[in-house]
């Protein structure tokens, strides 16, 4: 039991900072805000969600924005940026992980990233709208967004791009999974 706990802290751990270098590698994308950036940071939390269950990808998640805020700082002195990259990130895992572990299958995890995609699209855009665009306002002594200046930013920058971080990232791990996929079933039948 030790033994276990043990290889999943070390593993947590190990993919936390796998993560932290792949957040560094960040690319804004094309069309888009330049502060809305990609970055393929959740990879790692995905496969610490799938082999450990979802609490470890979240703590990959965590621990990934934590290492980040404390090395790079953030713009507005307050991890707003962070908090809202380990919300979405954590909605992205979470119904992978379900779906996945629930069915076992490469049709399950592609199930999970769907919806995992969808969920974070709506829910952060929603969290936006409410939290997020105004703690930035705040903290940046900016003048306040109106109501529409902030559904025009969601609509046509903030929504589109969760949308297309998330199936740029799902079709990476899904070819990265059909590579590995012996590899992280004996792994997820140990943890």
């Amino acid at each position: 039991m030790q033994q276990g706990k043990a290889r999943k802290m070390v593993a947590v751990s190990m993919l936390s900072s796998i993560a932290y270098l792949l957040m560094m590698l960040d690319f804004p994308f094309p069309g888009l805000p330049a502060f809305l950036k990609i970055d393929f940071s959740d990879v790692p939390a995905l496969l610490a969600a799938i082999i450990f269950g979802p609490l470890a990808g979240i703590a990959v998640e965590a621990i990934k924005n934590l290492l980040h805020y404390g090395i790079q700082g953030s713009m507005t002195g307050v991890p707003v940026g962070e908090i809202a990259n380990f919300i979405a990130g954590s909605l992205f895992i979470v119904p992978a992980s379900y779906f996945f572990r629930k069915y076992q299958s490469v049709k399950g995890l592609s199930i999970g990233l769907v919806a995992g995609t969808v969920l974070m699209t709506f829910m952060m855009s929603f969290l936006n709208y409410v939290i997020i665009l105004p703690a930035y306002t705040w903290f940046l002594n900016a003048p306040q967004m109106s109501s529409d200046a902030m559904i025009e930013m969601i609509t046509i920058a903030i929504a589109p791009f969760n949308l297309i971080k998330g199936l740029i990232v799902a079709a990476l791990f899904l070819v990265l999974f059909t590579r590995i996929k012996p590899w992280i079933i004996r792994q997820s039948q140990q943890a």
